[in-house]
């Protein structure tokens, strides 16, 4: 897994336009453009992340329209508290979840590419929250871990840890947004099954 060689090329390649005249709610819109205040982390821009290598060529959070707007009233409500949202993934390339089912075909915490994941179709993300200073609060793992420490049932995490991952989940959960079991990073939004499996790049999305 350490040592898995990552294709760049894989990122770029698109088999449906990312300008079809789509209604805002189907189009593919980075997220900075609707909610600045929304903190990235994107992992698989960078190498800290399980494949080990960069497979985005940018850090971009891209989402649905309908997706993007719920996840800025999230962000909003929480504003009022002084906690944030910081994003991990969001939109991810076909090509992407192909390499990512070659190291971890499991099914618990990786889509079969087969049937294609909810991030190929613009429509879940991957996330945590931030206090007013930006700074990560206390969650039962990090991000990626894929063992039974990630799963929502899971009683072994610090008091502090499950009450931040039970108020990010029921931050999301009031705009629709469901929770994944194994997972306490990942939500998927409502009405995910309406829209496309995507292998569009970064790169041609420009909203």
């Amino acid at each position: 897994m350490r040592n898995a060689v990552i294709s760049q090329s894989l990122v770029t390649q698109s088999t449906t336009p990312a300008t079809s005249p789509l209604p805002y709610d189907a189009r593919l819109v980075d997220i900075r453009s609707v909610n600045s205040k929304i903190a990235l982390d994107i992992r698989y821009a960078t190498t800290s992340n399980f494949l080990k290598g960069k497979v985005y060529p940018v850090a971009r959070c891209v989402l649905r329209g309908a997706a993007a707007r719920r996840l800025s009233q999230v962000q909003d409500d929480l504003a009022k508290s002084g906690l944030g949202l910081k994003v991990y993934d969001c939109y991810r390339p076909l090509s992407v979840q192909k390499q990512m089912w070659q190291i971890k075909p499991d099914p618990r915490y990786v889509a079969n590419p087969a049937k294609g994941s909810r991030h190929n179709r613009g429509a879940a993300v991957d996330i945590t929250l931030v206090d007013r200073n930006g700074k990560e609060l206390e969650m039962p793992t990090g991000f990626d871990d894929f063992t039974e420490k990630a799963h929502r049932t899971y009683k072994g995490a610090s008091t502090q840890a499950k009450k931040n991952s039970k108020l990010l989940e029921d931050a999301m959960k009031k705009y629709g947004f469901i929770p994944l079991a194994t997972e306490w990073w990942h939500f998927d939004a409502p009405g995910w099954d309406k829209f496309s499996i995507l292998d569009v790049g970064f790169g041609e999305i420009h909203s």
